[in-house]
């Protein structure tokens, strides 16, 4: 019996953990989220396709679309794209400066990717937001993306520890029991630590309005990604295979600041300070 046990559970530390830390996330990370001073308007974009709290990836073809949306209007930013390597990975990168105020979101389109662990291709539509000079307006429209996220709560002004919501929706509809898997991102050149590899990604289901909720326990970029299917099927070694489809936004969460000393009035005349 003892050697039964013993196998057993030898067995089990061979097999993979329940709910694996492997989930992909498109990423589309600014190097700012908010910018205030027109002397540094420029922002640096990163994109990735990532393991984000392990900080391991696959590479990134060139992505069918990249566009940035201000105000209604789309500009192209697919031609301004820089191939370039992380961790011996294919990633981009472009800069875009902020020249006027207002809302600027940032969405790609990736090429669809096969994964052979599930059997299936990945499409993750990737949004991420940057706000500049104060001018956040529009941030709870949608892009019109086959499957995005939406937000519910106010993206550019999120502390750690706030709760974030945001509603999904499908081919423009809210899509109810979604899974929504979320990641944090530790930053290039770091990764995160967690209790047990269960823990590495997150995930919540949406209600019946599509509709999740999710406190970020400490600050940095955090990714939420909306997985679902509608029936699209591609081919792959003559066989049609499923497409995931995936609403991914990444969002800023600040970190709350320390208070500080009011400053000291100036004694009036006559008056003891």
């Amino acid at each position: 019996m003892q050697r039964l046990r013993t196998a057993f559970f030898a067995l089990l530390l061979c097999l993979p953990a329940a709910g694996a830390a492997e989930a992909h996330f498109g990423m589309v990370i600014p190097s700012e989220s908010t910018v205030m001073d027109a002397r540094r308007a420029e922002v640096t974009l990163h994109l990735k396709f990532w393991h984000p709290f392990l900080n391991e990836g696959m590479d990134l073809e060139k992505p069918a679309s990249f566009i940035v949306r201000k105000g209604g209007a789309d500009e192209d930013l697919l031609p301004t794209l820089k191939e370039g390597r992380e961790q011996g990975r294919k990633v981009w990168s472009t800069t875009r400066r902020l020249d006027a105020p207002g809302l600027y979101t940032f969405v790609m389109e990736p090429k669809p990717y096969f994964e052979k662990e599930e059997d299936c291709w990945i499409v993750h539509y990737t949004k991420a937001y940057v706000d500049a000079f104060g001018d956040d307006e529009g941030w709870s429209s949608p892009v019109g993306l086959k499957t995005e996220i939406v937000p519910l709560t106010r993206p550019g002004a999120l502390y750690a520890g706030n709760v974030f919501q945001g509603r999904v929706l499908l081919n423009g509809k809210p899509a109810p029991d979604t899974d929504v898997e979320i990641e944090w991102y530790p930053g290039k050149d770091k990764r995160g630590r967690a209790p047990y590899e269960g823990m590495i990604t997150q995930t919540v289901k949406t209600d019946e309005n599509g509709v999740f909720t999710y406190a970020a326990p400490r600050a940095g970029w955090w990714g939420f990604a909306a997985l679902s299917e509608d029936g699209t099927r591609l081919p792959f070694a003559g066989e049609e295979k499923p497409v995931e489809l995936g609403a991914v936004l990444w969002i800023w969460f600040h970190e709350f600041l320390n208070p500080e000393p009011l400053p000291r009035r100036a004694a009036q005349p006559g008056k003891q300070p």
